[in-house]
This record gives structure tokens, sequence and C-alpha cells, in this order.
């Protein structure tokens, strides 16, 4: 990896020209460059490496919340096909009782009266 290369810029005396000069880092320079890169290098690593460890860390503390909130899931669908169920036997029963058809048995059911025409049958 080839270090970066320093500009020194030297103006003339009437300013209308700019001169440049390449400066070539000696060797402590970049020994020095490349220390800091590795020391940069180095702290990345640590910082990623503990950000994962607490991202691996959060999950498994997050995975039995997970499971519990998938049951409670399971039993709010059981309980949803319990109602539907419910219902649609209840909608059955609504449509039943405004059926002009059935209005006689519909009352008879729900009524303690009898119709004139059945005789009350009592067992002893």
């Amino acid at each position: 990896m080839a270090a970066p290369q320093i500009l020194e810029t030297h103006r003339s005396s009437n300013f209308s020209s700019v001169h440049r000069r390449r400066h070539k880092p000696n060797r402590k320079e970049i020994h020095l460059q490349a220390q800091w890169m590795t020391a940069e290098v180095k702290v990345k690593l640590v910082v990623n490496g503990i950000l994962s460890v607490l991202a691996a860390f959060t999950l498994l503390r997050l995975l039995p919340y997970q499971f519990l909130q998938q049951e409670k899931l399971k039993e709010v669908r059981t309980q949803v096909q319990e109602t539907e169920r419910r219902v649609g036997k209840l909608r059955k029963d609504f449509s039943r009782s405004f059926d002009p058809h059935q209005v006689k048995q519909v009352m008879q059911e729900n009524s303690p009266l009898i119709d004139p025409n059945q005789r009350q049958i009592y067992w002893k």
C-alpha cells in the first residue's frame, strides 16, 4: 500500500504562479502512518466485535418473548374460530326467528305455553 504523498506549495515573489514540489515522506513518517492505520483497524475490529456480541446476546434474550407471543397468537386464533362458530349459530337462529313459516315453532320453544291442539303429558 503506497503512503499518500504530501504536497508543499511555494509561491514566487510575484504571486502569479504557484510552484508545487512533492514532499517525499521519510521512513519515520511512513512507519507512524502504518502504526496509526493498524491501530485504527484494531479499534474498528474491537468495536464491531463488541457490537456483534451485544446483538447476538439481545437476540437470544428476545427468543423466549417471541415464543410466548406465538403461543398467545395461537390462543387468540383458537378463540376467534370458536367465536366465529358461535356467531354462525346465532345468525342461523336469528334468521329462523324472523322466518314466517317457523314463527309458531320458535314461540313454542321460547314460551312455557303450549298449542291448544296439543296435550301435555305428565309422567308419574
